[in-house]
Formats: C-alpha cells, structure tokens, sequence
C-alpha cells in the first residue's frame, strides 16, 4: 500500500451523566487542542455526550433526541478534523450505542456496537440492543439520512473500524472481520471500569491485537468518577505492529487528557517511538490513586463542601482520612495549587492566591483542614490507644479534631429501655444490643457536623465487614459515602503499613500497632474483630471463592481443606459462620452507602452482586458440609 502517515490523537474525558454543559465544554477542549496539534482524526471515549453512566434513562427516547441536538453542535467544531464522539441513538424503536463519526463538519456515520457487556458491573443489555455484523442500515433525522451498524470508514486511504469497548474483549470480535477487508486501523472508544491490576488486562488487549492483525489500534477510555460507583482510569493507548507508542497517565484529575502521535500506514511501516510497559502493577499506588480522584470527582459532583469522618483511630477510618490527603497531595501534583482549589469549589480567589504562597506541606494541610472534619466518639470501653491513634493522624494531615464522648447518651437510651421492660440490661443477655446502641448513639452527632458544614459523611464499612454483616445498621454504617466497601480488611491493613512506610503517612504508626477491634465490649474481655470472626484471610478466601468463583460451600470446604488452612472440625465453624451471616445480612449489604467499585468484584447488590434478601440459609449446604 501507498506510505500515508496519520497524526492520531485520543483523549479521556471526566464526563457526568446528562451534565451537558460540562460534557460538551470537555469535548469541544479535546477538538480544539487536537485540531491545534494538527491531528487528522480524533477519538473520544464511549457514550461520552450523555455519559455512560445513564442508566435506565437511556430507556427514554427523549435522551437521545438530545444527544443527537449536541451532536449537530460539536459537529461544528470539527472543522479540517476527523473526530469520533459516541452517544446513544434510538431507532426501530430500540437504542443502540454508537460512535459516530465526524469529517470536517460533516456527520460520516454511525459504528454501532454489537457485543454488550453483561457481567460485573454492567447492564447494558437492558438498555441497549447489540448490533448484528456486517449489516448497515440508514436512520432519519430532520430529513437528513446517516447510516448506521458495521461501518469501514477511510481517512486519506486508511481504511479504519471500530471495536467499542466490550467489542474487543470477545472471541469474534470485530476486528477479525474487518482486517481482511483491508482494514489498517482499529478505534476503541471504551467505557472500562477501573479495578485493580485491569490496566494490565487491557494493555495486552490492545497491544497483541496490534500485532495479531498487523494494525494500528487506538484506544479512549473514559475518566474520573463519572456516576458515583464506578471510576474510570482515563487510560489511553496508540499501538501498531505489537509496539506501544503511546500511553498516558492514569487517574489524573483533569477533564481531558490527550495523547497524539503520528502513525506510518504501509506495508513495513516506520515506528519510531516505543514506549516500554513494565509490569507487574503496584496494587497499593493504584488504590490511592483510584481512591484520590474518586473521592475528589464525588465531593465536587454533588456539589458538597468536603468531608466529614468519625474517626476512631481503626484501621478502616484510618484509610478514609489518609484517602482524603492523598486526594490533596494527589490533586495539587497533578492539576497545581490555583487549579485543584478552583475546581474543589471551596475557595475564593483571595483565599487561593494565599494558598499559593505556602510551602508544599503547609498548602496541603491547609487545604485538608478545609476539606476534612474528623471526631473521635470515644466511650467507658475506648482505648487510650485508638483515641492517640486518631488524634495523632488527624494532627499529621492537618485534618480538623474533634473530641466528646458518648457514655451519658448510651446510658439514656439504655434506662429508657430498662425502665419499659422492667429489667437490667446485662452483656451475658443482651450483648449484640449493648455493642449496637454505642455505635448509633456515634451517628447523630457527626451527622449533625456534616449537615453543619454541607460536607459528605464518610462510612467506613469495609468488603469483609459487609459479607458477614459485621456492622452496625444506622451505626458505623452511617454516611454518604462508603469509599472503602470494595476492598478487604487485610488488603486495608497492610496498605496502611504501606503508605505509612512508602508515602511517609507516620501518624499511622498509632493504628498499625493496633488489632482491629470495634471496643464495643467492655475492656477487660479484650475485643478484637477475628475473635468475634475469624482471621480476616480465611474470610476473605470463602467470600471469593464463593461469589466470585462461584464454587459451592462443599467445594469451598474441599479447597480449603486441602491447603491445609485449618483443622476440619474449625474450618467446618467458620464455614458455617460465615454462609450463615452471609445470607441472614443481604438486608444490610442493600443499605449500605455507595460504593466505589475498586477491585474486580465487590458485595455491593446494586453494582455486582445480587443476593435474595430472604433465602434458605445455605442449611442443607452446611449440614452435608458437617457430615463430610
């Protein structure tokens, strides 16, 4: 084929459910700064109009009206550029999921995508209808006809396709249809969720299929905490011949972030530039960098006016304060001091230009004393311990502290339920009830902080806590925000050692010093949470294997029998311990607090896993389990 060099630009963008204002102001930057670089095409992530996060408002035909409005707008940006912009389109009664094309101001065509992702957090199915290959078909709008379905496109020569996001990840995917039809490009505007290590997932996919087709192929991801749950990395990828030519930074707080590169198109094309990927992922920066922009995304998103933590001086609301510097320190490095304070949307401009005069620690602990209120709730059965462990932190990131106690209000609510049911209240007969009404009594008054200040209430439930329903309802459980239910406790206790060791966090020696213990009980029966369970390990190995493995309790028994990880008769207990919790506590799990989807499943019923509310209990499981 005759040499054609392309200069190929990609950009993530941090877009907001039917935020049109905010969506196109982010599309229109990408063109304008892809058109200045001289860019010849363009991409943009999935459904990157409305958002991807929709839901079932894509159900209304009135949303994709609307799209279709915004989409005659940005067409007027494009001019002497190709650039490739996805949103829904409703037609034949149905909606698909598209990305359109735009040249130089004109409307190409629609690639509609035909593989739905319908596991984990996804549901597209239930809005969307896949699109069958190798059909093309024509929709009308104002009198105007565009075609639609399994479109080649060419730029200059270039023959290119599309595979949108769930596209790529099949067996049949598109591409091995479209490359022996001359095709030498592949775009991927993708909407892929973030969760541990998947950056290494998706690098192969897009790297191998460069090499296996002989291709060049540029993938878009979408960017930031879009909808509430789910995080995007912003992950942009050039690739061509197996080699990655370019690849950004993930999880930066822009609104948009583009990569360019020029790309050679012929037989033996010239590819000058090489990125080197160096795997394996450090699991623990990704967690803080997920966490960071996730956190900053819902602060500024509902337009609230920070956070607000009851702070214990534990292990899990150790991480929700440490989670918030980061933010900060993470926020400042990559947007600067003026742009981070504009965008969080707490601070004057007199105040900002202040800012600005501050060392690098004292502009963050600053900024965390705006952005961060902790209280420590302490009663008869608190520690010294925890009480230094949280005010030692708090006075380390420059988080405000508070400190008050809650003994004489667990004692008015435990005499007016004395008094009606003429009888002492004992912990030998009313254990579960006395730990309960201290941790509810905590709740009123951080709540009343967080209503005070207009700020979010962090939750500090934990994956492990939320499997076996070990929380109190309307206790610890109270908050906006769940930021941390999508890991597990023993993930959560070595990354505090992690980021007390590698990101120089030392008010955490207090807590990493600790067993974690929610000191409901009195002092002297030694609390601790695996006393009241079992080793968080063990736990979290019967969580995965049975729902995301989804391997039967007998199965789970046989596996875990066989490494040798207890004794039968014990690991028979904490087998019947932890199915028994599981399924007597899906009314909890429905309860909890949002969450961010952070590893690659997570307990959450209204992101990925359904659970009967009611059910069996898994009795008949358990007793053959007993008889093994």
């Amino acid at each position: 084929m005759k040499e054609t060099r392309l200069n190929l630009a990609a950009a993530a963008l941090n877009q907001t459910p039917m935020d049109w204002g905010s969506n196109l102001q982010n599309i229109q930057d990408a063109v304008l700064e892809a058109a200045s670089q001289k860019a010849d095409i363009l991409l943009l992530p999935e459904l990157c109009i409305t958002g991807y996060g929709c839901e079932d408002m894509f159900l209304s035909p009135w949303l994709s009206e609307v799209a279709f409005d915004k989409l005659l707008q940005i067409k007027e940006w494009c001019a002497n550029i190709t650039v490739a912009v996805g949103l829904p389109v409703f037609y034949n009664y149905r909606v698909y999921n598209t990305a359109c094309i735009i040249r130089n101001k004109e409307i190409v065509g629609f690639a509609a995508k035909q593989f739905l992702a319908n596991d984990g957090v996804h549901y597209e199915p239930r809005w969307f209808t896949p699109w069958p290959a190798n059909v093309v078909e024509e929709f009308v709008v104002n009198g105007q006809r565009y075609p639609i379905g399994d479109i080649i496109f060419e730029e200059q020569g270039v023959k290119y396709a599309f595979e949108i996001c769930e596209d790529a990840w099949r067996p049949n995917r598109p591409a091995e249809r479209h490359i022996p039809k001359g095709v030498d490009l592949i775009l991927n505007p993708s909407a892929s969720h973030f969760a541990l290590s998947k950056t290494d997932l998706r690098h192969r996919l897009v790297v191998e299929a460069s090499q296996k087709y002989h291709c060049a192929y540029v993938y878009a991801n979408m960017l930031g905490n879009e909808a509430g749950r789910v995080i995007y990395d912003g992950e942009v990828l050039i690739a061509q011949n197996g080699q990655l030519i370019r690849r950004n930074e993930l999880l930066c707080f822009k609104d948009v972030d583009m990569e360019i590169a020029e790309v050679c198109f012929s037989q033996n094309p010239e590819i000058t530039e090489v990125i080197e990927y160096l795997p394996p992922i450090d699991e623990n920066s990704e967690l803080t960098s997920a966490l960071s922009l996730a956190l900053f995304d819902y602060m500024r998103k509902s337009r609230s006016r920070g956070f607000v933590l009851s702070l214990s001086g534990g292990a899990d609301s150790s991480l929700c304060a440490v989670a918030v510097a980061e933010m900060v320190h993470r926020g400042i490095g990559s947007l600067g001091v003026r742009a981070f304070a504009r965008k969080s949307l707490l601070f004057k401009e007199d105040e900002i230009t202040h800012l600005e005069t501050l060392g690098p620690d004292e502009v963050e602990k600053a900024i965390v004393g705006r952005l961060l209120t902790c209280a420590y709730q302490g009663t008869v059965n608190s520690s010294d311990n925890t009480y230094n462990s949280a005010k030692e932190l708090a006075k380390s990131i420059g988080a405000v502290f508070y400190n008050w106690t809650i003994d004489e209000e667990v004692k008015g609510y435990t005499k007016k339920i004395e008094h009606v049911l003429e009888r002492e209240l004992t912990w030998e007969q009313d254990d579960i009830t006395l730990q309960n009404i201290q941790a509810r009594v905590r709740a009123p008054g951080i709540w009343m902080l967080a209503n005070i200040k207009y700020a979010l209430l962090l939750a500090t439930s934990n994956r492990s806590e939320a499997s076996v329903g070990y929380a109190t309802m309307d206790g610890d459980t109270a908050g906006s925000i769940s930021p941390i239910a999508g890991i597990d406790k023993a993930f959560i206790r070595q990354f505090l050692i992690w980021a007390q060791q590698e990101l120089g966090y030392e008010g955490l020696q207090y807590v990493n010093n600790l067993q974690p213990s929610a000191e409901l009980r009195p002092s002297e029966e030694e609390q601790t949470d695996e006393k009241d369970l079992m080793p968080y390990e063990v736990l979290n190995q019967i969580e995965r294997l049975a729902f995301h493995d989804r391997y039967s309790p007998e199965e789970v028994y046989q596996m875990l029998l066989e490494q040798g990880i207890a004794k039968p008769e014990v690991l028979k207990a904490w087998l019947t311990k932890f199915y028994s919790l599981w399924a007597r506590n899906q009314w909890k799990r429905e309860r909890y607090a949002p969450s961010f989807h952070l590893d690659d499943y997570n307990v959450d019923p209204r992101s990925w896993l359904r659970f009967p509310i009611l059910s069996g209990g898994f009795k008949d499981e358990l007793s053959r389990i007993q008889q093994l």
